[in-house]
């Protein structure tokens, strides 16, 4: 079959390959620990899966508008007012199948051949995957393991030219867990604001699982909300990765633009989970805080585990639940280290390659998964890597 050229730089997201090749092994009688995966291991609370019943039973079943039901997008708006301090209206909300497609729209709206679009590395896959595929040229913004992998605000400056368009920030950030602070999104905001027809997408996931501080949102510095479009969604702060459920706040002459884009491509988000969505925002939040909690221990559980491990150094996450440790004093490469941990240890863990040029000599492991295991896989993999160094 003869395919579209772009399709050659559409990547992929490793962690699903990853999570098969697992899932094959362990149909052959293999004991894996899943390490690899960015799902929470908690059931989404009950009154949210009430909600989402009850809307089905109450005829919630059908299409509904595509940029969203307008209880959601109000229930939103409000919490983004309440949580960010972002006075969002609910017209610039647009809710999506999982947050993924409001980061494909806004990449497809903004960016094209000739223009640079700025991205953290190492980072999500997507990012650069989506730049390539709309044709633009994307620039990385690296992250040292040496700042706990917070980027290099003076480099930054040196990236920005009249080329660039778009500046992807992500905190707390997958795969490194870092977040940035106040003082370095307040450089950011100032820097962007020396441009004209500079937009920032801020990818705030797992804005709800910060360790030390509080979230801040780009959005939320003067002159900053008409030049900033907030992804999130529903997925890692309330266990509903299954719902898909996802949203963007944005401009509100982006809008039409990624409506006509939601039309064209998924139609609209099941109106059953949105209803669901608005118990999940306008419910109560201690499981949300309970979940934290619980994988604050479970950071410290890992981060300490591995750096007893000989030629592992780990830096502890400020935020999500993902530890992104150093693997070169192994001598092992990162793919090398991702296919015989899973062999040899029973551990699916994601090479740092995946996660752009700069992840090579690190892996991502997921701690979202109980606390027995991952003591169990610290030990497999301290055994596997003393054996094979």
């Amino acid at each position: 079959m003869t395919v579209a050229a772009r399709m050659m730089d559409l990547g992929t997201e490793t962690a699903f390959e990853v999570l098969a090749r697992a899932k094959a092994l362990e149909a052959q009688g293999k004991e894996i620990i899943h390490l690899e995966i960015g799902e929470p291991d908690f059931d989404t609370p009950k009154h949210i899966i009430e909600a989402g019943v009850e809307a089905l039973r109450g005829g919630f079943t059908h299409y509904g508008p595509t940029p969203g039901l307008p209880q959601l997008r109000e229930a939103i708006a409000r919490n983004s007012r309440e949580v960010r301090g972002v006075d969002s209206d609910p017209s610039q909300v647009v809710v999506t199948p999982g947050a993924k497609p409001i980061m494909f729209y806004v990449l497809l709206a903004l960016a094209e051949p000739g223009v640079e679009v700025i991205y953290p590395n190492p980072g999500f896959p997507i990012y650069e995957s989506m730049i390539r595929f709309c044709g633009a040229t994307p620039v990385p913004m690296r992250l040292l393991e040496e700042t706990a992998y917070h980027p290099d605000l003076d480099d930054l400056a040196t990236k920005i030219t009249d080329r660039t368009r778009l500046i992807i920030l992500n905190s707390p950030e997958n795969p490194c867990g870092s977040a940035l602070t106040r003082e370095e999104l307040e450089t950011i905001a100032n820097l962007v604001k020396e441009w004209d027809g500079l937009y920032v997408m801020s990818d705030e996931i797992y804005k709800d699982i910060l360790y030390t501080g509080e979230h801040h949102s780009i959005a939320s510095f003067p002159g900053m909300a008409e030049r900033t479009i907030i992804l999130d969604g529903f997925s890692k702060s309330y266990a509903m990765t299954g719902w898909r459920l996802g949203y963007g706040i944005m401009p509100e002459e982006l809008v039409p633009h990624v409506v006509k884009l939601a039309v064209n491509s998924v139609s609209c988000a099941a109106s059953f989970s949105q209803m669901a969505g608005v118990a999940a925002l306008d419910g109560p939040q201690d499981q949300v805080q309970e979940m934290a909690a619980e994988f604050a221990r479970r950071r410290r559980l890992i981060t300490d585990g591995l750096r007893a491990i000989p030629g592992i150094s780990c830096p502890e996450p400020e935020g999500a639940f993902y530890v992104f440790p150093s693997i070169k004093g192994t001598g092992i490469s990162s793919k090398d280290f991702e296919d015989r941990a899973m062999t040899e240890a029973g551990v699916a863990l994601l090479s740092g390659a995946a996660f752009g040029e700069f992840g090579e000599g690190y892996v991502r492991l997921s701690y979202a998964n109980s606390q027995e295991n991952i003591q169990k896989a610290v030990e497999n993999l301290d055994r596997f890597v003393r054996s094979a160094t």
